[in-house]
């Protein structure tokens, strides 16, 4: 058990700004667009809304490459837009959390354009400059996340900057005191305007190798990876000084009261946990994406709950996801079945969960024409790009699915006429209707919110294609049930009276029976035991 702080005990729904609702009609989502849909977010059951960047930006990679941290760029509204968003969300009862973006900044940037002026300006060293290598070279052997070098040639000064990821997205030098000032007074800038917490992009990435040195070859590479897998990353990113700079961050949010630092780290989960810190004073949760990286078998699944259970820290706050704006959407990775079995298990592990926009209507995959590919990675390395996982959310059977009355600026799912919240809202069966019916029970259910969470061991028989845990608390046990597989399966449940609260298929919530549990292909039940009424 733990006390209920709102991101202990709550969900958060991220929204991709640009395709969550249009309101100008220019076909591209805006802050008055998020506005216009709080109502259905409240009606939903989420308890926070995380919002990827709308920051003022040349739009290199659509607002990761910032130009301004502390304007928004017109394209989504203006600063009195973003103020209207917070007082009706606050209205609501729900939180507000902000995409924070302080790796890179964008070329554009004031801060780059004095930096590279000369070697001598005062904020040359808010950026990361090196000399050629003897050859004239880059540096070092770094490489982009996006493809490439990561290293850019600036004639004029005839030093290379560092970029992680585009040539457009400079890094920042966090181990520039100055810097680190002018980053936290951006932080201050947002909280005192009432925000409740930061998502930190590539938080891992913050502080490089001091000597520059070269990253080792990666054993495991294959042609069909990324190429930024052909080294192993252990001087570009991960360092260790990195969590000193992660509590600073922190320590800025604690002056306002309890606000939220969700950091973003693609690592393994024995380097995850490291991100809480010392004391649990840097990232209050670092994210979880185990899930997006696992296979879709329930031994695998249930090994790796497990495994991460028992790596965290005491006191850490487990965290959740299957889904965001940068890898495949759930439904078109595991499937229509599985993605109701998959949305059960998200909202009933212990910790925070995080809903990605769309997926509560069951969005797949959309496929994108080439002439219609916005992406600047799947421009660089084709079959990498995220277009298909951020097309717009379908409202409606209307034109432009509800969301622009204009062209959308990415396709719509060829489904769109019933996979939409107005088709769905009302259905009983429907995905939508399942994920509403799951966060009511997570609110009505302190086991499923704060609770305590335990594994169920099942004969190997079953263990192969199941996957069962008990949620506690306060003297209440709920058991989950997942049936990863396509075939019916008897769960023994010893001899207590249970209790259907919800199933992943309709028409179960109520049911009750004595014995072994019926449990239906891809289906998903949680069940209250006689024990706990």
């Amino acid at each position: 058990m733990t006390e209920t702080i709102w991101w202990k005990s709550g969900t958060v729904y991220q929204v991709y700004p640009r395709s969550f609702q249009d309101t100008d009609g220019d076909g591209v989502g805006d802050l008055a667009g998020i506005t216009a849909r709080l109502d259905y977010l409240a009606w939903l059951g989420v308890d926070a809304v995380w919002i990827s960047p709308f920051y003022r930006s040349p739009m290199a990679d659509f607002g990761y490459d910032v130009a301004d941290y502390c304007a928004v760029d017109p394209l989504f509204g203006t600063l009195s837009d973003f103020d209207t968003l917070i007082a009706e969300a606050h209205r609501r009862r729900l939180k507000v959390i902000l995409d924070f973006v302080p790796n890179h900044s964008s070329i554009a940037h004031p801060w780059f354009a004095e930096s590279r002026a000369s070697r001598t300006s005062p904020r040359r060293d808010w950026y990361i400059w090196r000399d050629p290598a003897p050859d004239g070279g880059p540096p070092n052997n770094w490489l982009s996340n996006f493809g490439g070098p990561a290293w850019t040639r600036d004639e004029a000064t005839g030093q290379y900057y560092y970029h992680a990821f585009l040539p457009e997205q400079p890094d920042l030098n966090w181990r520039n005191p100055a810097l680190r000032a002018a980053m936290h007074d951006v932080l201050r800038f947002w909280l005192e305007r009432g925000v409740d917490g930061f998502r930190v992009d590539v938080i891992w990435h913050l502080i490089k190798d001091e000597g520059f040195r070269d990253n080792p070859d990666n054993p495991d590479f294959a042609p069909h990876q990324p190429g930024i897998n052909r080294f192993a990353q252990v001087y570009s990113c991960d360092r260790p000084e990195v969590i000193e700079v992660i509590a600073g961050l922190r320590a800025v949010l604690r002056a306002f009261g309890e606000r939220v630092l969700i950091g973003e780290i693609y690592l393994p989960i024995e380097r995850l946990v490291a991100y809480y810190g010392p004391d649990l004073k840097a990232a209050d949760l670092p994210f979880n994406f185990q899930l997006l990286e696992t296979p879709w078998r329930a031994e695998a699944v249930a090994a790796l709950v497990a495994e991460y259970e028992a790596a965290l820290p005491e006191g850490g706050w487990p965290n959740w996801v299957l889904g965001n704006h940068d890898r495949p959407r759930i439904a078109a990775r595991v499937g229509p079945a599985q993605a109701r079995v998959a949305a059960m298990l998200l909202l009933t592990l212990r910790g925070t969960p995080t809903l990605y926009y769309g997926d509560e209507i069951g969005l797949g995959h959309v496929p994108i024409p080439p002439d219609r590919v916005r992406d600047p990675w799947e421009r660089n390395e084709p079959g990498h790009g995220r277009d298909p996982v951020r097309t717009p959310m379908q409202w409606d059977d209307g034109p432009g699915a509800g969301f622009s009355a204009a062209e959308p600026w990415l396709p719509l799912s060829a489904d769109a006429d019933h996979r939409n919240v107005e088709a769905m809202r009302d259905d009983p069966g429907s995905i939508l209707t399942l994920h509403r019916r799951l966060l009511a029970l997570r609110r009505d259910h302190a086991a499923l919110s704060v609770g305590g969470w335990r594994g169920i061991e099942l004969p190997p028989d079953l263990a192969a294609e199941m996957f069962a845990y008990e949620r506690f608390a306060e003297g209440a046990t709920l058991q989950i049930l997942l049936n990863f597989g396509a075939d019916p399966r008897a769960v023994p449940l010893g001899e207590d009276e249970w209790e259907v609260l919800l199933s992943t298929r309709p028409g179960r919530a109520g049911e009750r029976g004595r014995g072994p549990f019926p449990l239906g292909p891809d289906e998903g039940v949680v069940l209250r035991p006689e024990t706990s009424r």
